[in-house]
């Protein structure tokens, strides 16, 4: 797989594959073909190498037969059937072209054209039109019916979505794009409305794009074989020329796009069918929100000032990087060297990622590195290793096609990670059945034809409690698995972890009063995990931010080993990462305590190995941790900070304590792609690279390694792992490398679970999952298999501690934050694509009922209070919350929602407590006083800004 290719179509095969174990051979226009049973006699030809024109059919989705463009004659069958629809047969002879099937076509192609605008020159899909080719392919040259008379070619269009235009006129109703909403996306936002010649496709009820249920994934507008469905950036720029392939930047799925390019210019990005966690599929973030690669707010140019009340000033990379070093050089010789640190981005690859934490503790001589993974999923890291032996989940994305069972916990996977969402949703709706246990009633819980069996919606921070009760039902009722315990457990563990959740006190009915779940509840779920077939738990942010969240995933690890639902397709306990190199950032080394792999850097043997490679004598102590970095800069011991691709001062609790740390700081380095929150406070910027422009890899949840590959030049000279190992380079430590492949060689030459990735084994196979032994070795799709990765399965006690946490006369209420399908984390990219449409704005959402004791009505601007301070944001009356707890997002800077967030943290991880904060909530009408002083210190930076500006000019 090259690194860019001409833009041929891919195939399409028509309908989609069959793996049925029995084979059938027949004969196609005289050649035997054999294909598995169930294959459509479509597929089977094509694969065949023969073409059967169509036009409702694509190997996306399941055969429709209504265009009655693909007939066939079968010898010994009457009639002329369509061969999408009709299934191979042992000894079959079909003949796809006869002079007969050729009249027939092109009498369907007359009836298709005399209803269809001729302005092919002119259309944007001229030259990617299946019905223009399909024209050709029948041999189209006239149309008897004329094109007088009633027709659809007048249709209004429809622009109200900001990504793709609905031109009903250029329609065929060949209903692919309904089928696609359906299979593919699970929404059911289409319809075909009328019948006849009335028919048409409708979004909704009658309703715009923009105003139906339509999430914009895109599924649509891959599925339309005409110009009906376009993309509006091929309206406006013509169609590719060429495409890369690589990967998303978004969220943990790591889809696999193809970037379909002009010259440099991307002009789509295309859902790549074989891409492992995707299959062709996308959300609105991956498919269409890539336009901030170049929005004009991008910093293209180095950066540096002596004080951070001083305008900018642009340098080149050589000055910058000599600057940024003596500044460093110099803090170290005055306060220490543990006086400087970093962290290392999640968004970054995993190439860029080892360079950073590399340059710290070679060129920085600490382990002063620590990661945004740890404000998200560091209790995973924690809690599966102390339980199975290893930091990562158990299973691929596929493997829940084979799921019975599916507990979903404190993840919203339609909004968080929508392309695994619908393939959950498609295994509901075959028959699976979801528990859901969160606070508040995401999609999931009630959705077109998706409904969880069993909604415990407990009190945010009683996730331990609820599943020590779930676990409490399963050994007192005995639907332990106690074969896969004695065989594959740790017996000792596991009798005093049973011991522990029989007692009385973690009974459902002890329980419920705390946790707001009926006991009733709590023990039908608990049954039908243990008894429903295969049981697969996937969870996210409201299993990890909380004060006990390394316990709930050993809890959760207990239920598995109990159950013995580990170790195969449709099992497995699933973190739903963040952000799309949250596992990668992990994997790399970024931790304190931990090199690349998860080994501990007390280990003498592991860092002689560091040291052997590296060239470079390396501290056998943990360094600091993000929180532990703040709190040494506010005591005046951390000074210097280099920050990676993350947005600090905005995702971290507590912004007034995170501002004053980095107030505090002589010098902090930021490296990104605009001039963010935490660039307010710092004295060198770095301009980052987007995915677009990167050459490496990023790791998803399932451990999928894939390539990312440039498919545009960099925007502003220099690779991020450059820039890293330059200034560790002006430092005093030589690095350097000359291409991000002999990176990925030292990472494997370091890291067993990545022994036998390298870059052409991934370009040769597309992806491969860790552990990846050797180059032999075809990666790990399902975990613990065979065995655990610590040997025997390790059952935890998870006692039930309540958070410290607690609501008051003063704050009554809970707070919990999530995300929302249309932004992603801090906005930074989001806000500057179309998707403000549909999030302009961080909404609170509070129950009626809490809204009337105070007087608050839908649409009210309200301040949110805490102990640890106030931010003003638009309330929206909504009973997916319970009474008693509200929710918000936190994509939007101008909100501040961390303000609000307290500096509560796992026990384990030092992850923070987002999901649980005690507040208040009162009708306002102005800014928090926190607003206030931001926009006026935002307006400051404009002025000075601008000042700069004028000054060079």
């Amino acid at each position: 797989m090259t690194h860019a290719t001409p833009h041929p179509h891919e195939t399409d095969f028509g309908t989609p594959a069959r793996t049925a174990g029995e084979l059938v051979t027949l004969e196609i226009d005289g050649r035997r073909v054999t294909v598995p049973d169930g294959t459509s006699v479509m597929r089977a030809a094509m694969e065949a190498g023969i073409t059967v024109p169509k036009l409702c059919a694509t190997d996306s989705l399941e055969p429709f037969g209504s265009c009655r463009l693909c007939l066939v004659e079968i010898e010994g069958r009457r009639g002329t059937p369509a061969s999408c629809t009709t299934p191979v047969a042992p000894g079959m002879k079909v003949a796809t072209q006869t002079p007969h099937l050729a009249k027939l076509r092109r009498g369907v192609m007359e009836l298709y054209i005399s209803d269809h605008p001729l302005d092919c020159l002119t259309c944007a899909a001229n030259g990617d039109c299946e019905l223009q080719d399909m024209a050709g392919a029948v041999g189209l040259r006239n149309v008897r019916y004329g094109f007088d008379g009633e027709s659809h070619t007048a249709a209004a269009k429809d622009e109200s979505n900001p990504y793709f235009s609905f031109d009903p006129a250029k329609c065929i109703v060949c209903s692919r794009c309904v089928r696609a909403c359906q299979e593919t996306q699970g929404t059911f936002a289409l319809t075909i409305d009328g019948r006849g010649f009335a028919s048409a496709v409708s979004p909704g009820a009658g309703e715009s794009f923009m105003g139906s249920e339509c999430v914009s994934c895109g599924a649509c507008v891959q599925a339309c074989p005409t110009a009906t469905l376009t993309e509006k950036s091929v309206i406006e720029h013509g169609q590719p020329e060429h495409s890369v392939l690589t990967t998303c930047a978004y969220c943990g799925v790591g889809c696999s796009f193809k970037a379909e390019m002009k010259g440099t210019t991307v002009v789509r990005m295309t859902p790549h069918k074989d891409g492992g966690a995707n299959e062709g599929h996308s959300c609105v973030k991956g498919r269409f929100a890539w336009g901030y690669a170049t929005h004009k707010d991008r910093v293209m140019k180095p950066m540096i000032r002596e004080r951070i009340t001083d305008p900018w000033r642009e340098v080149s990379w050589e000055e910058a990087v000599a600057h940024a070093a003596e500044r460093l050089t110099a803090v170290q010789a005055k306060h220490g060297r543990g006086s400087i640190g970093g962290i290392t981005s999640s968004r970054c690859t995993n190439e860029e990622i080892y360079v950073v934490q590399k340059m710290i503790r070679a060129a920085f001589g600490n382990n002063n590195v620590d990661t945004c993974a740890r404000v998200c999923h560091s209790p995973t890291g924690y809690g599966l290793s102390q339980t199975f032996g290893t930091s990562a989940g158990t299973q691929d994305f596929k493997s829940v096609a084979e799921a019975d069972v599916v507990l979903v916990i404190g993840a919203n996977p339609t909004d968080g990670h929508p392309v695994f969402a619908s393939r959950l949703k498609k295994r509901l709706r075959a028959g699976a059945e979801l528990i859901v246990i969160d606070p508040r009633r995401i999609d999931l819980v009630r959705s077109p034809h998706v409904q969880a069996r069993h909604h415990l919606q407990l009190q945010p921070g009683t996730n331990v409690a609820v599943l020590n009760a779930m676990a409490h039902v399963i050994v007192t009722e005995g639907l332990v698995n106690r074969a896969f315990v004695e065989e594959r457990c740790d017996v000792a563990a596991f009798d005093r972890w049973a011991a522990f959740v029989a007692e009385a006190r973690n009974a459902p009915e002890a329980v419920a009063e705390r946790t707001g779940v009926p006991a009733g509840e709590i023990r039908a779920a608990a049954r039908l995990y243990a008894t429903g077939g295969n049981a697969a738990i996937y969870y996210g942010l409201g299993v990890t931010e909380h004060s006990q969240g390394s316990t709930t995933v050993m809890a959760m690890a207990n239920l598995a080993m109990a159950t013995g639902n580990i170790g195969r397709d449709g099992v497995g306990v699933n973190p739903l990462r963040g952000q799309n190199n949250v596992q990668g950032s992990c994997d790399m080394g970024s931790f304190p305590h931990e090199f690349s792999g998860y080994r501990h850097v007390s280990d003498d043997g592991v860092r002689a190995l560091f040291e052997e490679v590296w060239g470079a004598a390396l501290d056998g102590e943990p360094g600091l941790r993000i929180p532990n970095m703040f709190d040494a800069a506010i005591d005046g011991s951390f000074k210097g900070m280099f920050v990676q691709g993350e947005d600090i001062a905005q995702s971290d609790p507590n912004t007034r304590h995170v501002s004053a740390a980095l107030e505090s700081l002589e010098i902090l380095i930021v490296q990104d792609l605009f001039l963010n929150e935490t660039a307010a406070f710092a004295h060198v910027f770095f301009p980052g690279t987007s995915f677009l422009e990167k050459d490496g890899t990023f790791t998803n949840a399932e451990r999928r390694i894939n390539r990312v590959r440039p498919a545009m030049p960099s925007q502003v000279g220099w690779d991020e792992w450059r820039v890293a190992c330059a200034l560790a380079t002006a430092m005093g430590y030589p690095m350097s490398y000359d291409h991000p492949a002999r990176i990925m060689d030292e990472i494997a030459r370091l890291t067993p679970t990545f022994r036998g990735v390298s870059f052409d084994k991934l370009d040769r196979l597309g992806s491969v999952q860790w552990p990846c032994i050797d180059a032999d070795h075809p990666g790990t799709p399902i975990m613990h298999a065979d065995r655990f990765v610590r040997g025997q399965g390790r059952f935890m006690i998870t006692e039930y501690i309540p958070t410290d946490e607690r609501t008051t006369r003063m704050y009554p209420l809970i707070l919990t934050t999530g995300r929302i399908l249309s932004q992603y984390n801090v906005g930074a990219q989001t806000r500057r694509t179309a998707n403000v449409a549909w999030h302009p704005e961080d909404i609170l959402e509070i129950n009626p009922h809490d809204a009337e004791q105070r007087g608050l009505k839908d649409g009210d601007l309200v301040s949110l209070a805490s102990r640890m301070g106030a931010t003003t944001l638009r309330a929206q009356l909504s009973d997916r919350m319970p009474p008693g707890v509200v929710y918000t997002t936190f994509h939007h800077p101008v909100t501040g929602a961390n303000v609000v967030t307290t500096e509560n943290s796992d026990w384990a991880t030092n992850c923070p407590e987002y999901k649980v904060t005690a507040v208040q909530i009162t009708r306002s009408n102005q800014p928090s006083d926190w607003q206030v002083e931001r926009d006026r210190q935002e307006g400051e930076r404009k002025r000075v800004s601008a000042a700069a500006v004028s000054a060079a000019e």
